[in-house]
């Protein structure tokens, strides 16, 4: 579903993507973590043509993302991205939120936006606050907010950058739970994230990166297991250090 074909962006002489090659299938949920700096926020973000690149292509759905001439706002218009900042509208209700872009960009009447934005709302958990606006909610609220209205444009594809990162710890829960849901609805997702419970738990696939390079690519089991390249093994005995990556059940281990 989507194909990262060689490539390679720079930000003037330094360079934050080198010689991606990656592919994703339709359903699969993959994380992509990696220490800060290490390109990850920047690959998820040439997705939705929010970063260009110099040199490569990247696929979606067989179409070439980045070709002069396409239209980049209909096409982002069909890409889900929830932000680290959530990026609500403020004056709008959650529910105006959520069916701006249907009406506007989806050409959906407002009836049938109001009720799939209330249907989303529910499965968020936040049809109970349709009529607040972003200022009268919770970080966890708002990005649960977010969520709902990027799949408002029904989506083939989820993009989320750090989602929980700018959530107080108690707010993180709520969250990756709505994340977890969309998983198994098989709903195709790449997530950059620092939660690693969440990757070992729900990834398909995890990418480390570092330095602008897909290091390792495996099955979480096998990343937290036993990592393979020098660096990886660096990350995974750090964050395990820190206690941010749960031990793998007694069964497994055995």
């Amino acid at each position: 579903m989507i194909e990262f074909k060689n490539v390679n962006k720079w930000f003037g002489a330094y360079q934050a993507l080198v010689d991606v090659n990656e592919h994703i299938t339709r359903g699969e949920v993959v994380v992509v973590c990696g220490p800060s700096g290490s390109g990850k926020s920047t690959l998820i973000r040439t997705l939705n043509r929010l970063e260009p690149i110099q040199q490569g292509e990247i696929h979606l759905e067989g179409q070439n993302i980045h070709r002069a001439g396409l239209d980049v706002n209909q096409f982002r218009s069909g890409i889900g991205f929830v932000f680290q900042q959530f990026n609500l509208f403020p004056h709008l209700t959650a529910l105006q939120n959520c069916t701006l872009a249907p009406v506007h960009l989806g050409r959906l009447k407002p009836a049938e936006a109001r009720e799939q934005a209330l249907a989303l709302l529910e499965r968020v958990g936040l049809r109970h606050k349709a009529d607040a606006y972003p200022g009268q909610l919770s970080g966890g609220q708002q990005q649960r907010v977010a969520i709902a209205r990027a799949l408002a444009m029904r989506p083939p594809v989820m993009l989320f950058d750090e989602p929980t990162s700018a959530l107080d710890p108690e707010m993180v829960g709520e969250v990756l739970q709505v994340m977890r849901d969309l998983a198994r609805d098989g709903m195709t997702m790449l997530v950059v994230t620092h939660e690693m419970g969440f990757a070992r738990e729900v990834a398909d696939r995890v990418l480390f990166m570092d330095a602008g390079q897909v290091l390792e690519r495996a099955t979480p089991e096998a990343f937290f297991s036993q990592p393979q390249h020098p660096r990886a093994r660096q990350f995974v005995a750090d964050i395990r250090g820190f206690g941010t990556v749960p031990a793998a059940p007694a069964a497994a281990a055995a």
